[in-house]
């Protein structure tokens, strides 16, 4: 289903790139903006759909789908006609932020209507845990994920979603976890992305109930007091007492 740029004037590609409908002026704008961008083909798969098209995931700011150009395979972030906002550059300076200490997909490129980004090929992070045996392993891959969170804590930047991350968090062929998606994220609110995923995972939900069963269950007072701590004061000394009360502290 790779679509060249000049085939994405007919439908239904002309109303996923303005989604939901499209007009000639705004299709003839976004073509022009993809072609700046060094995107010269899209390429519909995925595990959503679009009028029958499979896409990679769909938003209520935007449409993501493969792309192909300059940088290879990338994802491509569409802003919706009827999103409320009206341009991508806010969510780009938000994950050039995650970038600046090594979280998210790296920033590609980014116009009025698009936003370019590394494509994370793998699989979504509750998954690949139900199908892994190795506490060791599992309990190093949670690890890292929380350490991320961490170190968004410590920018300041809040990703809004992570308490209900099943679709946030994907680990990719190399076994390294992506945090992804962060149209919902924000400089302005108290950070709470270390809490936010240890409610996740350990404190509530089916993914806490697979995690008490291949790791053993938790002491949920420690747990608690550990998070209020971390809550009140985020050190990495506190992050590290939150990691002791959940059995993933380096030996």
């Amino acid at each position: 289903m790779m679509i060249p740029l000049e085939k994405l004037t007919a439908e239904p590609y002309a109303s996923i790139i303005c989604y939901p409908q499209a007009t000639r002026a705004e299709l003839r704008k976004r073509i022009g903006e993809l072609r700046k961008l060094g995107v010269f083909a899209l390429d519909f798969v995925g595990e959503k759909q679009i009028f029958n098209v499979r896409v990679l995931g769909k938003g209520c700011v935007g449409i993501v789908v493969l792309a192909h150009g300059n940088s290879g395979r990338v994802a491509l972030k569409i802003r919706r006609v009827d999103a409320d906002r009206s341009r991508m550059q806010r969510e780009a300076k938000l994950l050039q932020r995650t970038n600046s200490v090594s979280v998210g997909p790296k920033l590609l490129g980014v116009s009025r209507n698009f936003l370019l980004m590394q494509f994370i090929e793998g699989t979504l992070f509750v998954d690949w845990i139900k199908n892994r045996r190795s506490k060791t392993r599992i309990k190093a891959m949670l690890r890292e994920v929380l350490e991320q969170c961490w170190r968004l804590d410590r920018v300041g930047l809040d990703h809004g979603e992570l308490s209900h991350a099943p679709k946030h968090v994907i680990v990719d062929r190399k076994g390294k976890p992506f945090i992804v998606d962060f149209e919902s994220a924000s400089l302005n609110r108290r950070p709470s992305n270390v809490t936010s995923l240890c409610q996740f995972f350990f404190l509530a939900g089916e993914t806490a109930e697979t995690l008490g069963r291949k790791l053993g269950a938790i002491d949920r007072g420690m747990v608690v007091e550990a998070l209020r701590h971390y809550k009140k004061d985020r050190t990495f000394e506190n992050f590290e007492e939150a990691l002791a009360a959940f059995r993933l502290q380096t030996t």
